[in-house]
């Protein structure tokens, strides 16, 4: 019987022992499995986890690659006519250290500023003052002009019209050099022939662009020989190539004409000839000024014509030429499986009046007033002359939306 006893115990004693080694190996395994969690997440959590992700992500690569049809994108366009900077205009903006003409586009800049593009024409050149400032017939302005329509959120310039020649080579120079630091896309006059042939493509909101400007007369100065560069004049054959050139880069294509008969509210044949054959090449949009009083406007084809624009600013007389056109459209790109189209959308107008205090024999207080802001003060008869020159460009017959 004790034999047996003993034996059991010692079974027993075993047993404990194998349990308690059992355990203690156990309880270091569970220790190493904590800590372990505590340094990183468990291999199958981290695994499912970047597998989830990574699923998702090639989820969303396939839906990114899958073009949505149609896709339409909008880019909003407004066009202005002359600034045309006589020594009243630069005499008033003048200010200890040299000029601030933002205050004469103060009432225009809210409207121009909202558009992605706005276009207008500088009619005088920018000499600035180290080239001598001057006035009618030939015309020096200072730099601050092209400060200010910037300012205002113009980014569309043309350099091509009667007077880019007006104070020469120098001027020219002085000019090219101003704008080329500029963030604008500039037409119409150039330094080297590789400038002048060289396609400027911009974008916005999706949509290319390009412009060229051209004049249709240059008051008789002439060109200076194998430097045609410094002035786009206006010929059939040199304008077919410059269309072509750019027409396949860009979704939407301007053209600036600076043709017409000074102060005739009338489009003449030469006009209507030019036009036409812009718009057999392709063109967008031919925006029109030179006789600086506005003109009609109208569709050839599908080209949009804007015979004249009118002065924008400046320092003539009468209120003809002191009312100017300002005249806005949406481009609308539509693209689908098969290719993009472009529409002229929104056609938008009104009129302009370039105001100054005349009560003195020095006009001082220029500024660039929607009529829609006139009153009897300002202008007496305003409302007489907005319907008489608004008749004028619907004589085009387009559908416009006047404001």
């Amino acid at each position: 019987m004790k034999k047996r006893r003993l034996s059991k115990r010692t079974k027993i004693r075993k047993y404990r022992v194998l349990l308690g080694v059992f355990l203690f190996f156990f309880f270091l395994f569970q220790l190493f499995l904590f800590i372990r969690f505590l340094i990183q997440p468990s291999p199958l959590f981290f695994y499912r986890k970047n597998d989830s992700v990574s699923h998702k992500n090639e989820v969303n690569e396939e839906k990114l690659d899958v073009p949505v049809y149609p896709k339409v994108s909008k880019v909003s366009l407004v066009m202005v006519g002359d600034a045309l900077i006589h020594s009243s205009v630069y005499e008033d903006a003048r200010v200890d250290g040299g000029f601030d003409f933002t205050k004469m586009l103060a009432p225009m800049k809210p409207i121009i500023s909202s558009y992605d593009l706005a276009f207008y024409n500088q009619e005088t050149i920018l000499g600035g003052e180290e080239l001598g400032l001057s006035s009618y017939p030939t015309f020096s302005s200072p730099y601050e002009v092209g400060d200010a329509f910037l300012d205002a959120g113009f980014n569309l310039v043309s350099l091509a019209n009667n007077h880019t020649l007006d104070r020469g080579e120098n001027a020219i120079l002085h000019s090219n050099a101003y704008w080329k630091e500029k963030p604008v896309l500039t037409s119409g006059s150039a330094l080297s022939w590789e400038e002048r042939l060289e396609g400027k493509v911009f974008e916005k909101n999706g949509i290319t662009y390009g412009l060229l400007a051209y004049t249709d007369t240059t008051n008789g100065i002439p060109v200076p020989s194998s430097k045609e560069f410094y002035v786009n004049v206006y010929n059939e054959e040199q304008v077919k190539k410059d269309v072509e050139a750019l027409r396949s880069q860009v979704d939407v294509l301007l053209v600036s004409m600076h043709f017409g008969e000074e102060y005739s509210f009338d489009v003449n044949e030469r006009q209507r000839s030019i036009a036409t054959y812009l718009s057999s090449l392709g063109v967008d949009i031919v925006i029109g000024h030179h006789p600086h009083v506005v003109e009609p406007v109208e569709m050839i084809g599908s080209t949009l014509v804007l015979y004249s624009l009118g002065n924008f600013l400046s320092g003539q007389r009468g209120v003809e030429r002191l009312t100017g056109l300002i005249y806005s459209v949406d481009i609308v790109k539509t693209e689908t499986e098969t290719g993009s189209t472009i529409s002229i959308e929104n056609h938008r107008a009104s009129l302009v009046y370039t105001y100054s205090d005349m009560t003195t024999s020095v006009r001082k207080d220029f500024q660039v007033i929607p009529y829609q802001q006139l009153n009897e003060t300002l202008l007496p008869n305003y409302e007489m002359y907005y319907n008489q020159y608004k008749g004028i460009v619907d004589t085009g017959q387009l559908d416009i939306e006047w404001w």
